[in-house]
């Protein structure tokens, strides 16, 4: 079902207040004012700040589902698909926080909340993982038992690196990636079969 662009740019316009005021001192008058629309508009699309808020992490989920999807239809080996996949992950939920400043700390704060939409993107992104290691699994490339599990797993993984990815330098963060990568394709004996 298609979005109206009202409710896209009252989510975009509450977005940005929240990134910069914070969603505690953000009012749905505020946003009303700010996207030029009404109190009227506004509560037709939105029961409350919270309905509003969690839209708003909707919405940048979509971002990451969308960058992910063209990561996991991209033409080439499910080795480098699957690195590329795992930095885009990290990449776009780095981004998301420089984006949306104070409305972060309310992010970390809500995580049941968060986790609740999250769990959509989880799903979607459980599949493209198992697309990714099938393929790999059909044409040699990675040597795995059970590729739902193994996505699940390594999406579990990518989940609990995220804060520290996001807090780390640069460098930092591509000596993490690395290690991420070289335990997932050498595993703790350092050998490429697991068998």
């Amino acid at each position: 079902m298609a979005v109206s662009k009202t409710k896209t740019r009252l989510i975009e316009v509450a977005r940005q207040l929240f990134a910069t005021k914070g969603v505690m001192d953000t009012t749905m008058n505020d946003i009303a004012e700010a996207s030029g629309k009404g109190r009227r508009t506004l509560y037709t699309y939105f029961r409350s700040k919270e309905d509003v808020y969690l839209a708003c992490i909707e919405a940048e989920l979509q971002i990451a589902v969308a960058a992910l999807q063209e990561v996991a239809r991209a033409e080439m080996e499910p080795d480098e698909k699957i690195k590329l996949f795992i930095k885009v992950h990290f990449d776009t939920f780095k981004d998301m926080v420089i984006r949306n400043g104070n409305l972060h700390a309310q992010f970390f704060r809500d995580i049941v909340e968060v986790e609740k939409v999250r769990r959509k993107l989880d799903k979607k992104e459980m599949v493209m993982l198992a697309q990714i290691l099938e393929e790999g699994q059909s044409s040699g490339v990675f040597a795995i038992r059970d590729a739902k599990k193994t996505a699940q797993l390594i999406l579990f993984s990518i989940k609990g690196l995220e804060v520290p990815y996001i807090r780390e330098s640069v460098l930092r963060r591509k000596q993490r990636i690395q290690h991420i990568f070289d335990f997932l394709f050498f595993g703790l004996k350092g050998v490429s079969d697991p068998t």
